[in-house]
């Protein structure tokens, strides 16, 4: 089973952050992800990029602390976390999130 490394709270830095937001196929995934009520396998998002090129924007936002990727048998679940960063940078997803309606985020792409 794969394991994956995730940065802690203290390790979050605001840059990576805005720059894991700064691309809108990887800001349209959290906007779907916080949109949900429960974690979402790593296919269960549609996105208008290859599996590959997916997978690589799923590793920005994993290394940024944006999400968090945990084993389930063959999947792999992965959840928005969004109570660290509220605490670590207060409003910041919030704002980010409510600024970009998810159609301006998708016609972009």
């Amino acid at each position: 089973m794969k394991q994956y490394q995730h940065p802690t709270a203290d390790q979050i830095t605001l840059p990576c952050v805005l720059h894991a937001l700064s691309d809108p196929v990887r800001l349209n995934y959290v906007q779907c992800l916080a949109q949900s009520e429960c974690e979402q396998s790593c296919g269960a998002i549609p996105t208008p990029v290859a599996k590959s090129t997916m997978s690589h924007h799923i590793r920005v936002l994993r290394e940024a602390g944006i999400i968090h990727i945990r084993p389930f048998g063959t999947q792999s679940l992965i959840s928005l976390r969004s109570d660290e960063l509220e605490k670590k940078f207060p409003g910041v997803l919030t704002s980010v999130l409510k600024a970009v309606k998810s159609t301006d985020v998708i016609e972009q792409v």
